[in-house]
């Protein structure tokens, strides 16, 4: 099987900018937004240029530039913007049935059947949702509900939303507040940053280990679940060394607690497998599915085991939006383009020469730490000393904007540097943007008296 598509008449113009970026109708616009528009993210704080249009692997602003996208509307338009199959499903029911709350419809039917199809293990009881905080939180509340127990824990760096409990597995920011009780966060499995000071594998996964001296003097011993990120998103695409997941597994089934996987970002075909637990052949009891479950349309799910799914009845599970028909056709539609395209396949690919291409260029940028990540979920650290590993966020900030400036549209992280390509997106532009990504960290490199 070839998964290298054809390009001969795509893209070799790409991306197309000229003049000062953002131009002066992004900066018009955006003023006027911002006069009632607050709490923009860093993306945006850093660089407000106005979109207009996607399509594909390009997103074009209100000055006419056309960019590279290597964001995926922060990992959510896995299939790029405006998927044909996708675009026409949620129109179709635009014009047909746009809600009935969570009365059974068709379209929500079949969208709950192929779930069955291609979820992990016994992951057969499920909720539909509108954002991955929502799926989160009633995550939570079956965890409880099943278990009987009330306590969670967590990781440092993980993010699962903006809600109370969502905040309280993962408090990554001081000013989101404190913690309700009975949430307790460990540390992460964060090999290039060790918080024991220890080196894989000779540590023999003692961070895995640690939740169980957590739990035996933090908690009431009445956890309920584990709760984590396969990949760290937010973090920086931090992923976990091999054995790791295994582990956890194994303690939760020890201790009777529930592993609860929050795939809002990682699920649906970004790492190479419909979902990111499959890396590492481990089934939790509850997993939630987001960002690009629709491919941009809000509709997120949480899943859990069929042994534990009566337990929904038990809390109030039903919301306003979540299971529309326009909702199910999106996230119906964009399994289905996964599976026809051959899109798991893709992302490896992707993947295999976009990580091949970082470690090239980490051996030719001092500023370079590490580079990590699997599928299309990518990540490149910036230090300012290799020995010390000090974080660059200086450089981070800087990389960011000039290469935004030079038409690629992605995502900072202060010294980390985030990749998420579209899967559908073809290698000689994932390429190009690797070149455009090179280019300003040469320039970032002269400007702090590293070349």
């Amino acid at each position: 099987m070839n998964l290298k598509k054809d390009t001969t008449t795509v893209h070799t113009q790409l991306p197309r900018v000229s003049g000062d970026i953002p131009g002066p109708r992004s900066k018009e616009y955006h003023e006027r937004a911002s006069r009632f528009m607050k709490g923009y993210s860093s993306q945006v704080r850093l660089f407000p240029v106005v979109f207009e249009s996607g399509k594909g692997a390009t997103l074009t602003d209100v000055d006419g530039n056309t960019y590279i996208d290597f964001s995926s509307g922060i990992y959510v338009t896995t299939l790029g913007h405006c998927h044909p199959k996708v675009s026409e499903a949620v129109a179709h029911y635009a014009r047909t049935l746009m809600n009935c709350h969570d009365f059974t419809t068709p379209i929500k039917m079949r969208l709950l059947e192929k779930l069955q199809e291609v979820s992990m293990g016994d992951l057969n009881g499920v909720q539909l949702y509108d954002s991955g905080t929502t799926a989160v939180e009633a995550g939570l509340r079956i965890a409880r509900a099943a278990s009987g127990k009330f306590e969670f824990v967590s990781f440092y760096r993980d993010f699962h939303g903006k809600t109370m409990g969502a905040v309280s597995c993962a408090i990554v920011d001081k000013s989101q507040g404190m913690r309700a009780p009975g949430f307790f966060l460990c540390p992460r499995a964060y090999c290039y940053r060790c918080y024991f000071k220890m080196t894989y594998p000779q540590c023999n996964l003692y961070c895995a280990d640690f939740i169980e001296t957590l739990i035996d003097n933090e908690t009431t011993n009445q956890v309920a679940a584990v709760v984590l990120e396969p990949i760290q998103g937010w973090a920086g695409s931090v992923v976990p060394p091999d054995g790791y997941m295994q582990r956890l597994r194994s303690i939760c089934d020890k201790r009777g607690i529930f592993l609860f996987a929050d795939e809002v970002l990682t699920s649906m075909g970004r790492t190479g497998k419909m979902f990111c637990m499959e890396h590492w052949d481990v089934t939790p009891e509850i997993m939630t599915l987001g960002k690009s479950f629709g491919n941009g349309f809000p509709v997120t799910a949480m899943l859990v085991s069929d042994r534990y799914k009566e337990a929904v009845e038990k809390i109030s599970a039903s919301t306003s939006y979540g299971g529309n028909p326009m909702a199910c056709a999106a996230a119906l539609a964009s399994i289905e383009v996964i599976e026809e395209e051959n899109l798991l396949d893709r992302a490896t690919h992707l993947g295999d020469i976009l990580m091949k291409r970082m470690e090239k260029m980490r051996d030719e940028h001092p500023i370079i730490g590490e580079v990590r990540g699997k599928g299309c979920l990518l990540a490149i650290e910036l230090v300012k000393d290799r020995e010390t590993k000090e974080p660059f966020e200086e450089a981070g900030k800087l990389v960011y904007q000039t290469a935004f400036r030079k038409g690629l549209a992605w995502i900072p992280a202060g010294h980390i540097l985030r990749m998420s390509p579209p899967i559908i997106m073809e290698d000689e532009l994932a390429l190009k943007a690797m070149d455009i990504i090179d280019e300003s960290l040469f320039e970032v490199e002269r400007k702090f008296g590293y070349a």
